[in-house]
């Protein structure tokens, strides 16, 4: 089964529809809305458009504002708020038929050299030593005729290998830490913007689940809404997302329907190349 990777090169190469507006398609992962990863990595690329000098992007903070429809086009905006000798400020407004779904501010930093330290990556089995998403449920899959797709899907345009075991038909109580191996499910062209684009686009996968893990609950056993209010992301350092990098996501709290979870993704080699902060409504139907 062939990689959905190129369709996703094909949608994150927006069109010129205007000044500082571009034009996106949707790629479908099996989500009801627009996966929100797909609007981040979208927005990531208009943005990237309008910065004409050496400058690289360092943090992005966003807001979901409406649910996307796969079936429309999304139409991204770029106001340039600053452009200084150090930093441009960008920020990005996606709508789809006049209704806006999503903002974004993103910041830009010219490169130079200062103090350096990062967090420890954690000690962890091997990505070549675990078993993928999708080879997991195939069994569950066949079993209750479900249809993988996203995440759990073998055509997706990543793949993912979760450290710990997890079953969705039959999830256990335990704690809010998850740890996952993921990269492109292809090969991607050496083109730094690209990589963290696709990056941005990753980011969104595997948040807000690890809320539910101290419940007991997944989408396949409880009816729930779940949805990402919020997403922020720091880029430290360049990173391959066509190389394993590992996911370490914490949620250190959840209450009023809503759930916060912060991320560190990881090299296999162990420097920090970016972290992620998101709240997300989960709410049980």
């Amino acid at each position: 089964m062939s990689s959905q990777l190129p369709n996703l090169l094909e949608i994150l190469s927006l069109t010129n529809s205007g000044k500082n507006e571009f034009t996106g398609k949707n790629l479908f992962i099996g989500s009801p809305n627009v996966y929100g990863g797909q609007v981040l990595a979208q927005a990531v690329s208009a943005a990237n458009t309008t910065i004409e000098d050496a400058k690289i992007l360092h943090s992005i903070h966003c807001y979901f504002i409406n649910p996307g429809d796969n079936d429309l086009d999304i139409t991204y905006k770029v106001e340039i708020i600053k452009d200084g000798r150090s930093f441009n400020t960008r920020r990005v407004v996606a709508s789809q038929s006049g209704r806006d779904i999503f903002i974004m501010s993103a910041s830009y930093q010219r490169p130079e050299s200062g103090i350096e330290h990062q967090a420890t990556m954690p000690n962890v089995a091997r990505p070549e030593s675990l078993t993928s998403f999708s080879d997991l449920f195939a069994e569950f899959a066949a079993k209750f005729k479900i249809q993988p797709r996203g995440i759990f899907a073998p055509n997706g345009p990543f793949v993912f290998h979760p450290v710990e075991h997890y079953d969705p038909f039959h999830p256990r109580i335990r704690p809010a830490m998850n740890h996952t191996w993921f990269k492109a499910n292809g090969v991607l062209p050496d083109d730094d913007l690209l990589h963290q684009t696709t990056l941005a686009y990753a980011s969104d996968f595997n948040l807000l689940i690890t809320a539910l893990f101290p419940h007991g609950m997944s989408f396949f056993t409880t009816p729930m809404q779940i949805a990402s209010l919020d997403h922020a992301m720091w880029f430290h350092r360049p990173a391959k997302t066509d190389e394993w990098l590992l996911y370490v996501v914490e949620s250190s709290n959840a209450n009023g329907g809503r759930a916060f979870c912060t991320g560190k993704i990881f090299t296999a080699d162990g420097v920090l190349v970016a972290s992620t902060a998101q709240e997300g409504l989960i709410r049980k139907l």
